[in-house]
């Protein structure tokens, strides 16, 4: 995984989660839900927790506890799964070939190129290129590329 600069996440015991109801974990767990997958409010580049907690009227600590509570990782990480997903989605869908990874990845919410090819390799264990060539799309040629074709 050196080829990204990739590395292991700590592990860490959060001490306010105990102090969570588990009423207020669901209540949360649905905003969370509605804002991402209804709403998706990933896409948006620079969306974190404290623009979320103050959307949905909680505190940001309360977010990410229930973030890590229900899916054993960080608010970061939640939101750049839910990018992969709709990358992974926009790269093997034929209505998106047109698209060149840096749309993908601004239409997806990353705030360039390489921390999507970084957050797409660590989930996915390759490139998008190599994920758009293993599902047999064409490579979109560039129009340096085209225009070189012509001649």
């Amino acid at each position: 995984m050196a080829k990204y600069n990739i590395t292991e996440k700590k592990k860490k015991e959060v001490s306010y989660i105990g102090a969570l109801s588990t009423q207020l974990v669901e209540t949360i767990y649905e905003k969370i839900l509605l804002k991402l997958v209804v709403e998706k409010k990933y896409r948006d580049a620079d969306y974190t927790a404290s623009k979320m907690a103050e959307e949905i009227g909680y505190n940001a600590r309360y977010i990410s506890a229930v973030v890590h509570l229900r899916y054993r990782d960080n608010f970061s990480q939640l939101v750049n799964d839910f990018r992969i997903k709709e990358a992974m989605y926009m790269i093997t869908d034929k209505h998106f070939t047109h698209l060149r990874m840096e749309e993908i990845a601004h239409a997806t919410g990353f705030a360039n190129r390489q921390c999507f090819y970084a957050a797409f390799y660590r989930k996915c264990g390759m490139t998008p290129t190599d994920y758009r060539a293993e599902h047999g799309i064409p490579q979109k040629k560039s129009a340096t590329a085209t225009k070189k074709d012509e001649e």
